[in-house]
């Protein structure tokens, strides 16, 4: 430690963590997909159809798990659901297959989209560089956005903020008001700060941490990073959907992580449920979509280390056919950034809107 080089840091447990590694662990031992090589003998040898359906199924498996745990506690008071993790941990397509869960279990969610609690723009914090930070909790009106949530629990009419991101001010949105059996779902990097909702009390709100905690390992001696994972996700993804190349991404991603370290980490043990968004499967689908926007990065640029650097390391990584990739389900977590997600228009909570013609 630069303040006291002879004082140890704090030890911090990550029991929870843990436990989601040590529980993908056995799941990789019985699919027989402990490490690279063995993924890559179930590509060669055709099985590849098999692992997806049953990596799948396990997806699906503690998505309903998660949501069983939430309708326990719906009784005892339980209505707000609060999703966060790291960038490309597919929390989109977790929220939207844990709604469709809560409405099997009786419950009817509603999502509110935590961007529309922006402050106006000239009151937006800026970090040490100037610039707006709007990854900081302070960018948010907790008080506008904390108001609304015990409104909407207490089963009031409340007319929702929408942002306009061109004008950079707040402004009126719709007019909502929660029928019986409801539940409001959201979703953001600050859904696991107890600062982003101090009005609500704890009984009344359900915590989940969602992250791609991949457990899939080269050997014995060289282990696939969880970033690395994340950043191949967010590469195909802002191609496909942004239009972006893998430079401008891998530029990007220094600053993404500083928002992890500082927003995400150090609240993920005060999650009630975590869930891992990582698939056995996913690296041979990425490597196909990855590659060839990575060989598009411009040598001798600092990119270009980086882009070197996870090619080397996709090439240990038998690729699937595009035939076989459509073998992989149309509400895959994975589909979120391949593309192809029958979800992707899917948004729960149309019921309580407010007719306001």
């Amino acid at each position: 430690r630069k303040e006291n080089p002879e004082v140890m840091r704090p030890i911090t447990t990550l029991s929870k963590l843990i436990t989601v590694f040590r529980q993908t662990d056995q799941w990789l031992d019985r699919l027989g997909v402990e490490d690279i090589g063995r993924l890559n003998q179930v590509v060669t040898q055709n099985r590849v159809q098999e692992l997806i359906l049953v990596a799948e199924a396990l997806h699906e498996q503690n998505v309903a798990s998660i949501a069983a745990q939430i309708v326990s506690r719906y009784d005892s008071g339980t209505r707000l659901v609060l999703i966060a993790g790291p960038s490309s941990s597919g929390k989109t397509t977790f929220a939207k297959r844990l709604a469709i869960q809560l409405l099997a279990h009786g419950l009817h969610p509603f999502t509110l989209e935590l961007d529309n609690y922006f402050v106006d723009r000239e009151r937006t914090p800026r970090d040490e560089n100037g610039d707006y930070d709007f990854e900081s909790i302070h960018a948010l009106d907790l008080p506008k956005f904390n108001e609304h949530l015990i409104g909407l629990m207490d089963g009031e009419p409340v007319q929702l903020p929408r942002f306009n991101f061109i004008t950079g001010k707040s402004e009126e949105g719709q007019i909502v008001q929660l029928n019986d059996r409801q539940i409001i779902i959201v979703e953001g990097i600050h859904g696991l700060n107890p600062n982003l909702v101090p009005a609500v009390p704890a009984e009344r709100i359900f915590r989940v941490y969602v992250s791609a905690l991949t457990q899939l390992n080269i050997d014995l001696h060289n282990r696939v990073s969880t970033t690395d994972v994340r950043l191949l996700r967010r590469i195909v993804r802002d191609a496909r959907r942004r239009g972006y190349s893998a430079t401008d991404t891998i530029q990007r991603w220094p600053s993404v992580r500083r928002g992890e370290k500082a927003n995400i980490f150090p609240y993920q043990e005060n999650a009630d449920a975590m869930f891992n968004s990582a698939l056995p499967y996913e690296l041979t689908a990425l490597r196909s979509l990855a590659e060839p926007l990575l060989l598009q990065v411009e040598p001798r640029t600092r990119p270009h280390i980086e882009a070197n650097r996870l090619l080397s390391f996709l090439r240990w990584v038998t690729p699937i056919t595009l035939d076989q990739m459509s073998l992989i389900p149309d509400t895959s977590l994975l589909r979120e950034f391949i593309g192809g997600s029958i979800l992707d228009d899917y948004h729960p909570g149309a019921r309580a809107m407010i007719d306001q013609d």
